[in-house]
This record gives C-alpha cells, structure tokens and sequence, in this order.
C-alpha cells in the first residue's frame, strides 16, 4: 500500500496533480517549520535541522547535499548549503540562529536519504541555539501543513 501511495504521489507530482493526502502524511507534530521548507527539533540548546517531505517531494531526487562546516554561524532565514537534485539546486535556510556543531556526514555518500528519510537519517546540520526566542517565529505542523496546501494550490 505505501509503495502504490508513493508511487501515485511521484506520478502525481510528475503530472503537477495534488494527491490530497499527501499533505497530511507528511508533516511531524512536534517540529517547527519554516516557509522555506526547513524543519527544526529543538532539544534544550540543541537544534536538529533538515528539509521537509514536502521540500524533498516537490525536488525529486537528491544526488548532493552541500554542507557547511562545523563551527559555522549561521543565521535564522540564512543560507547554509544547498540541495542539488536531477530537477534543480535549491538552497536550504537555516531556522535558526547559530553555531554549526555537527554535520551529517551520511549525506556525502548516500544524499538520497533526504528523500527517504527527511524527519530521521536525512538531517543536513546539528546547530547550538543562540537565540531560542526565533523559535516563536517558526510555525508549528498545524500551520505549515496549511502553508503548504496553500503554496501547492498556487502552482
């Protein structure tokens, strides 16, 4: 059944036809988002950050993560590195501000886990929060699977 849902979704997006429950599936309740399709799992001062699925969906297949280095500052809404699928290169912002303390390696050699796993082995970069208080920027899964209905309805 999962196998003929994402196939139907990758045909979907193929033919630009929304599959309704796509959405809903593929947004994780307890990270916050931002509009440029990054999520973040916060854990004290630590800050997990990624692409979301629907990030990773509407990109296709990844064939290279670029990613910065460890002791990088990086700013919330500030680029970091970039995503280079078969479709096109995107930048990822990050949704935080802060220092870089560990990369995903795993990225380097198999880019493809962004696709298959955006919420658990596919996280791109580990930061040290300097300002948790940008947090109450970010939206929560509520708000961006709104986001995301709306910005698909557009195209």
């Amino acid at each position: 059944m999962a196998c003929r849902q994402l196939w139907a979704s990758r045909a979907a997006s193929y033919l630009r036809i929304s599959v309704f429950n796509r959405a809903f599936s593929s947004v994780v309740k307890d990270l916050k988002y931002a509009d440029s399709h990054e999520w973040v799992k916060v854990d004290g001062n630590s800050a997990t950050v990624g692409i979301t699925d629907h990030a990773q969906d509407h990109l296709g297949d990844v064939v290279y993560v670029e990613l910065p280095e460890v002791g990088t500052e990086v700013t919330q809404g500030g680029g970091f590195g970039a995503v280079e699928s078969v479709k096109a290169t995107s930048d990822i912002n990050s949704p935080v501000s802060g220092k870089v303390v560990e990369v995903n390696e795993e990225l380097n050699s198999s880019p493809a886990k962004v696709n298959s796993s955006p919420y658990e082995d596919g996280w791109i970069i580990k930061v040290e929060l300097s300002d948790s208080s940008e947090l109450s920027n970010l939206m929560d899964s509520e708000q961006y699977s709104k986001f995301c209905e709306e910005e698909d309805s557009k195209h």
